[in-house]
């Protein structure tokens, strides 16, 4: 059917309505110069297979990992999603932008964030885990927000190892909430204990950190956890999902919070995002929860069910009572998450991380070998590392040498940390193969020699 806009009349009564004489005078407030004075300049309408053709030739600019061989990881990695996920998430039952506030009406899906939330649970060793946030980023900010709140002190220290986009993220949201943004340094690809210890002040909330960290390390969480506690402040952290099938859960070190991306279970790369932030914490921060919480119950006839039994959202309760201010959450992701896990069970993610780890410890210690590129953190690390290359060459030009042949060699560390601007970070998952790995190698050697 034609697009029907509003007529003369129907623009007169809601003029009218709202007491203005004109459309014009309705935008009064914008500068004259900065108001459209002519129609757009647009092309022609297409009908809907030229449209697809035009929308398949823009969709040709992109590169996939299809095409490329990506080492490309920096918070959004590429791990094989089961082909379950897919068929499961997208059946109508689920696949909805729908709330699921009656659960009446939404026992499965209710069902599935429970499950989702206990998975989480397992996985980082806390009481409590949230129905999801929207990516690790705000997460991490939503838990610092807790923690001013809670402990009434406007000081948030923050390792500078955290993930550039985490810390952005973090600044906007403290400088909102009238907090003060602290970082400490990392001078060997750790975060600095002694700077952390001298940083924490009668006024301190909360020490974030990540671990493994943005390049690749895992930190000393007995040290972090431990000056927190000696300190009597609230210690959170952000960790890979995939790690911990294999390392200590946070929980086990003493952490209050615990926040992290959950995108490598079940959801693609996407070109950055869609993402699925996760939030775990101690039982005693539960009032302080922000998102929902959904819980499993038993009816009046004694059956199990299954809804939402924390919302202190302000579109929930009243505002000044609110923990949060997060509208919905990554349901249909939590969902995707929660069928990956299932499919894969304990052993299989185990697995998955095994081979994260063997595969990146190789890939380093070929590269290594390169005349030209060295290994300069020199701290245990899970699937990303550092890579340090010879100045004779730009990372960038590397970089773009490395694509000529078909490979994404890795993150650019420049921007976000300028005393590594001569270094890649590496990511490796159990996506790259042998060959793979071994192709990297021999191409950046070749590029070393002079293959530029």
């Amino acid at each position: 059917m034609s697009y029907t806009p509003h007529t003369d009349a129907d623009r007169a009564a809601m003029l009218e309505v709202i007491g203005v004489p004109s459309i014009d005078e309705l935008f009064c407030s914008l500068p004259i110069d900065a108001r459209l004075k002519q129609p757009l300049s647009l092309p022609s309408g297409m009908d809907e297979a030229t449209l697809g053709r035009h929308m398949r030739e823009l969709a040709r600019a992109n590169t996939s990992t299809d095409e490329a061989i990506s080492f490309l990881g920096a918070g959004v990695y590429d791990h094989h999603v089961p082909a379950v996920v897919d068929a499961l998430a997208s059946r109508g039952e689920f696949a909805t932008a729908y709330t699921p506030y009656q659960p009446e009406l939404s026992q499965g899906m209710l069902q599935a964030i429970y499950e989702f939330q206990s998975l989480i649970c397992i996985l980082t060793g806390m009481d409590l885990a949230n129905a999801s946030m929207y990516d690790g980023a705000t997460a991490m900010a939503e838990a610092a927000l807790m923690c001013v709140d809670m402990t009434g002190r406007r000081r948030v220290v923050v390792s500078r190892t955290v993930h550039p986009h985490y810390r952005q993220v973090l600044r906007t949201y403290l400088k909102a909430a009238d907090a003060c943004y602290v970082e400490i340094g990392c001078g060997d690809g750790r975060s600095d204990l002694a700077e952390l210890h001298n940083a924490i002040a009668m006024e301190t909330a909360a020490v974030l950190v990540q671990s493994p960290n943005f390049l690749g390390v895992i930190e000393d969480l007995h040290g972090i956890s431990g000056i927190c506690r000696d300190r009597g402040v609230q210690s959170v952290i952000a960790v890979d999902p995939h790690s911990l099938a294999l390392l200590e859960p946070p929980g086990a070190y003493g952490f209050d919070v615990v926040v992290g991306e959950a995108q490598s279970f079940g959801c693609p790369m996407g070109f950055g995002g869609p993402l699925l932030g996760f939030f775990a914490c101690r039982q005693n921060l539960i009032r302080r929860f922000p998102g929902r919480i959904v819980g499993r119950t038993h009816d009046s006839e004694g059956r199990r069910g299954f809804t939402m039994t924390l919302r202190t959202r302000e579109q929930d309760i009243r505002r000044e009572r609110a923990t949060s201010n997060i509208c919905t959450n990554e349901a249909l992701l939590a969902l995707a998450a929660t069928i990956h896990l299932a499919a894969l069970g304990p052993e299989g993610l185990k697995g998955v991380a095994h081979l994260c780890l063997q595969k990146a410890h190789y890939a380093a210690g070929l590269l290594g070998a390169i005349p030209g590129i060295g290994i300069p953190i020199q701290h245990p690390f899970f699937k990303e590392f550092v890579i340090r290359i010879d100045t004779r060459f730009a990372v960038p030009d590397i970089s773009r040498a490395l694509r000529d042949r078909g490979i994404i060699g890795g993150f650019w560390l420049g921007e976000a940390y300028p005393e590594y601007h001569d270094c890649l970070l590496v990511c490796v998952t159990e996506n790259r193969s042998r060959a793979d790995i071994e192709n990297f190698a021999a191409s950046l050697a070749d590029i070393m020699a002079g293959g530029l």
